[in-house]
């Protein structure tokens, strides 16, 4: 697959109270990220609730994935699990269903350290034969990767790329050199934490990992092109525009948010999965004012 840059969108995966996936909704969410031209999509990572669900709707959700999309864009899926093995399986479905690449968080209960993590990476890289972007999401899975650590995996067979959270933007230029300085020369390093990104993006980074852009992609693009076009000004005022959806992602968390906005932009009915519950009216609310107020698209 071509190397990792530019947007990736993230989606929710609208499913049932039973955590069956809702295969007409996640088309309707798939289908303008396609038509925009977003640079690849993100199906199940932490927005898309992976660790909700069982492996036979992961492998299902792949699979309708890959067939709406068509090959437009790559399409990269969340294989984090507990156990080595089953992520391994998780590999070997998601690159069956038509994944272009997996994404891997350390998933963990037990916390893990840097000779199991490394281990885990090899592991699956080798075994699930799909590529990998290493995912690193210390807010989930409360394993924080250090630069060494994320250079010594980068240099593993099979692994193409990172998603690392973006640092407060007084130390993005710092924390993205820090990264860069660890990894191979051109291994593309993108970042989430979509209220930190912008400097991020203009710090070096190759991608922003969105979940705005999951539901608002031609917003999220103008940004990504400005970066790219050198338009470095433009791009802080697009982001600071949408500091009132970057509260709204702080306060209440964006997985909580954007499946509010799923809903009051009319593509699905989902709910979060148990024990995650939907934010309350008064909420809801405020996410519909600030819709209309930042005329998203």
């Amino acid at each position: 697959m071509r190397a990792i840059s530019g947007l990736s969108a993230f989606p929710i995966t609208p499913s049932d109270a039973d955590g069956r996936v809702d295969a007409d909704a996640l088309r309707r969410l798939l289908e303008p990220l396609a038509a925009a031209g977003v640079d690849s999509i993100g199906l199940l990572g932490s927005t898309g609730t992976y660790a909700y669900l069982s492996r036979d709707e992961r492998r299902r959700a792949v699979a309708i994935a890959a067939e709406a999309i068509g090959g437009r864009v790559p399409l990269l899926v969340g294989i984090g699990a507990l156990r080595t093995d089953e992520a391994i399986r998780l590999a070997q479905d998601a690159r069956a269903a038509g994944a272009d690449a997996g994404l891997l968080a350390p998933v963990s209960y037990t916390p893990l350290t840097e000779v199991e993590v490394e281990a885990h990476f090899s592991a699956v890289a080798e075994a699930g034969r799909l590529p990998l972007v290493l995912y690193d999401n210390p807010a989930t899975t409360h394993f924080r990767f250090s630069p060494d650590l994320i250079g010594r995996i980068a240099r593993q067979p099979g692994i193409v790329a990172a998603k690392c959270a973006a640092p407060d933007p007084a130390h993005a230029a710092a924390g993205v050199a820090a990264l860069q300085a660890a990894v191979p020369a051109g291994f593309p390093i993108g970042f989430s934490g979509d209220w930190n990104v912008t400097e991020a993006l203009i710090a070096g980074g190759a991608a922003w990992f969105s979940v705005a852009g999951g539901l608002f992609p031609q917003t999220c693009l103008a940004i990504v092109r400005a970066v790219a076009a050198g338009e470095t000004e433009r791009a802080r005022m697009l982001n600071a525009e949408l500091e009132p959806l970057w509260t709204l992602f702080r306060t209440h968390s964006s997985l909580r948010v954007v499946y509010a906005m799923a809903d009051l932009m009319g593509l699905c009915r989902a709910e979060p999965p148990r024990p995650i519950q939907p934010l309350p009216p008064e909420v809801v609310a405020e996410i519909a004012r600030t819709v209309r107020h930042l005329s998203l698209s």
